[in-house]
């Protein structure tokens, strides 16, 4: 028997860390795409939609005990892949039950907005849907394509140009490391030429942390891929950060990052780039080295 005190959540629940003060609504379960090498977030879970009456359960439960809640954020890897219909059905209903909701934000794949119309988009826009969290990872063409990330880097300008038509406010995701050893150059300048042609309202920074469940540890077992180094990944975040020129937030302070950043651009950056070089200065490769191995989980 269900719990009626008890939202329903599969697996772990994963959200961004500006989502803090957002409601939880669990819409989808696991991830479409379950392809790229580097991730193991969902596990075993296979997609699947959340059952309307869960929804509504859980809504209930939210609207009880926090009846002024003014964002959602749809837990799932890409709830932004259900269709039109679909999406202006649930924030339909999410704000008959929370009619003090402003906006509706969740993940969503560079994919699940190249399968929607304009018309969608501007649709969604004025339902509230807004503040979607893209794991863009990198402007970095191949890494992307040896990720098996299933987007490109033109694909992602192309996607995004539309959402700042249709008004829909994004965040970006950049995860130092993941060209590997000797790239980290290479790839701080491609997704910094990428960003700066876009508006991502915060870009969020994290950096490739393998668990032995990611298809990539076979690659770094069988030599197709070096991991960069610590200091090697500090240097191509210095590198990143100083080369964007497009106004955002940096927001770099989860437990993947060895030396936690969080600061504006362009007001910021002289502070952001000195942190980073005092870090360079005082840690040694071993130091760095020792806190990634020290990480148990994301």
């Amino acid at each position: 028997m269900t719990d009626p005190t008890q939202q329903h959540f599969t697996g772990t629940v994963w959200r961004p860390p500006y989502e803090a003060h957002s409601v939880l609504l669990q819409a989808t379960v696991g991830c479409t795409h379950r392809a790229c090498k580097f991730c193991s977030l969902y596990g075993d879970l296979r997609f699947r939609l959340a059952p309307p009456e869960e929804i509504e359960a859980d809504l209930r439960l939210i609207a009880r005990c926090q009846p002024r809640a003014r964002r959602v954020f749809l837990v799932g890897a890409n709830p932004f892949v259900l269709s039109r219909n679909r999406l202006v059905g649930l924030a339909d209903t999410i704000r008959d039950h929370l009619p003090k909701v402003q906006t509706i934000g969740m993940f969503a794949r560079v994919t699940d907005i190249a399968a929607k119309s304009d018309d969608d988009l501007r649709e969604l826009r004025a339902r509230g849907i807004t503040g979607l969290t893209l794991g863009t990872e990198t402007g970095d063409e191949p890494s992307l394509a040896f990720m098996h990330k299933g987007h490109t880097a033109a694909d992602t300008l192309v996607q995004c140009r539309r959402l700042d038509a249709a008004g829909i406010e994004y965040y970006f995701t950049y995860m130092t490391g993941l060209a590997g050893a000797g790239n980290g150059q290479r790839a701080a300048e491609a997704t910094a030429a990428l960003f700066n042609r876009l508006h991502p309202y915060i870009i969020g920074i994290v950096s490739l942390t393998l668990f032995p469940d990611a298809p990539l540890a076979a690659d770094v077992a069988a030599g197709r891929f070096a991991e960069a180094g610590e200091r090697e990944r500090l240097e191509e975040l210095r590198a990143f950060i100083a080369a964007l020129t497009v106004p955002t937030t940096l927001m770099g302070h989860t437990v993947s990052n060895t030396v936690p950043l969080l600061g504006r651009l362009p007001e910021e950056r002289a502070r952001l780039l000195r942190e980073l070089d005092e870090a360079l200065a005082r840690f040694s490769e071993e130091e760095l080295a020792a806190y990634r191995r020290g990480i148990g989980h994301l």
